[in-house]
């Protein structure tokens, strides 16, 4: 495989990951209004709640997610989600 294909990979999974990461933490529970009762964010909600005393930490990633899920991403997580999917789709298409 070629360069231009790996670098074309690389660019259209980072765009594909920033469009996704908002649709899949909305699909896992973390949406615009709060975790929804009974989805995985609520168990993992509730296990860090547990582990915790009875409470979320600051900076856990539960709370790290639902801010994303409420607010949307950062500059600094967009580009990192980015990056993340750019090198993913990289190696898959260095492997195909």
């Amino acid at each position: 495989m070629g360069l231009l294909t790996i670098a074309a990979a690389s660019v259209i999974t980072a765009g594909g990951a920033v469009v996704a990461a908002p649709v899949v933490l909305g699909a896992i529970g973390f949406t615009s209004i709060g975790i929804a009762a009974g989805s995985y964010a609520a168990g993992m909600m509730s296990t860090a709640a547990i582990a915790n005393g009875g409470g979320v930490a600051a900076g856990s990633l539960v709370a790290l997610l639902q801010s994303a899920g409420m607010a949307g991403l950062t500059a600094g997580a967009t580009a990192g989600v980015a990056s993340t999917g750019g090198v993913l789709g990289g190696i898959a298409a260095l492997i195909i």
